[in-house]
């Protein structure tokens, strides 16, 4: 019995350790050829990162949309959605910004005497009205849904129609080229790259899922309540594809993919997981109709984050204060929800 533990143990720590080698292979790639895709297609870094990768990363929230409309865990999916978008903002953002000031040389100081560090790219109009409506979309639709109380599947329908025309209306940005032009060489290599950086997104999505599945396995087998696995690990693991693409995007100083695709998935899980959560059953024949008044915890905190966001942003600075403001936050929310339970 204890070999096979053993076995089992030792198991699940390799398939950790592989997991985070395909991991950091399959994010490299996806952030090199969306850069590629931004270019070619002039839509811009976070554009492509609203779009293609945040629905790419945002597969785990998706697929336990779809679990949870054929099985009636409407709840779960909803208590994911929420908690994602509040783990997108408030660590990914948080934990870029200290590990920037903490890779920086301690003799890079500027003249006003702080480290110089802030991650907000040079937004053009078209990428930072993105952004905001993004925001906007995140923060304002969970306050109604409280105000409404009841979801339908009416509600889940206005969620996708949103969903498809905003993803509609960014396809048709483009933004000025930075060059001076495309080859028609590049052009002609655009389905290759768009290729790859679907690839790409999906083996961080895989390899994160393997990464939690021994996770879990191994707090299983040292006997960890399944009540706190879900709450830690299976909760952080639906939010490690944002958080790895995003987090080697900002260090590697493409912060407009990261935010793209940051608050993209927050729109994504807004709009198309939750449309998709209320309206399927109805089409399965089976309508949910949910009291959305227990949620209030996850609403309030996803929307301080969200205004937080907005406000650093207007300010135009996110520094390594700014950072642990974020952090904080997430650690108030977790104390909270924790001792709430």
């Amino acid at each position: 019995m204890v070999e096979l533990l053993i076995t089992g143990l030792v198991a699940n720590i390799l398939v950790i350790g592989v997991s985070f080698l395909v991991l950091n292979w399959a994010s490299n790639l996806t952030i090199t050829n969306a850069i590629k895709v931004s270019t070619v297609t002039q839509l811009g870094k976070t554009a492509v990162g609203f779009s293609l990768i945040a629905f790419a990363t945002s597969l785990p929230e998706l697929i336990v949309a779809f679990i949870a409309a054929l099985t009636g865990g409407a709840p779960l999916s909803v208590g994911n959605v929420l908690g994602s978008n509040i783990f997108n903002i408030s660590v990914i953002v948080g934990l870029a910004v200290l590990l920037l000031y903490l890779k920086r040389p301690r003799r890079a100081i500027d003249s006003s005497g702080s480290n110089g560090i802030n991650v907000i790219p040079s937004f053009a109009k078209s990428e930072l009205s993105s952004i905001e409506f993004g925001l906007f979309i995140s923060s304002i639709i969970p306050m109604i849904l409280i105000y409404v109380a009841t979801a339908t599947w009416v509600v889940g329908l206005i969620l996708l129609f949103i969903f498809v025309g905003y993803m509609y209306t960014l396809s048709k940005v483009r933004m000025p080229s930075e060059n001076g032009g495309v080859s028609q060489e590049e052009k002609k290599r655009l389905k290759r790259y768009v290729y790859f950086t679907i690839l790409g997104a999906l083996g961080v999505v895989v390899s994160a899922s393997f990464l939690v599945s021994s996770a879990v396995g191994i707090a299983q087998s040292l006997g960890v309540p399944e009540s706190v696995i879900g709450a830690t690990i299976v909760a952080f693991g639906t939010s490690l594809p944002e958080l790895t693409v995003s987090l080697k995007s900002i260090l590697k100083g493409h912060s407009g993919l990261a935010f793209g695709n940051i608050i993209g998935s927050s729109f994504v899980n807004i709009t198309l997981i939750l449309g998709i959560t209320f309206f399927v059953p109805a089409v399965l024949g089976s309508p949910v109709t949910m009291n959305l008044s227990v949620f209030q915890n996850l609403v309030i905190f996803s929307i301080i984050t969200n205004l937080f966001f907005w406000y650093f942003l207007s300010r135009e600075k996110i520094g390594w204060r700014e950072g642990a403001i974020f952090l904080f936050i997430y650690i108030f929310f977790i104390v909270t929800t924790v001792g709430a339970m």
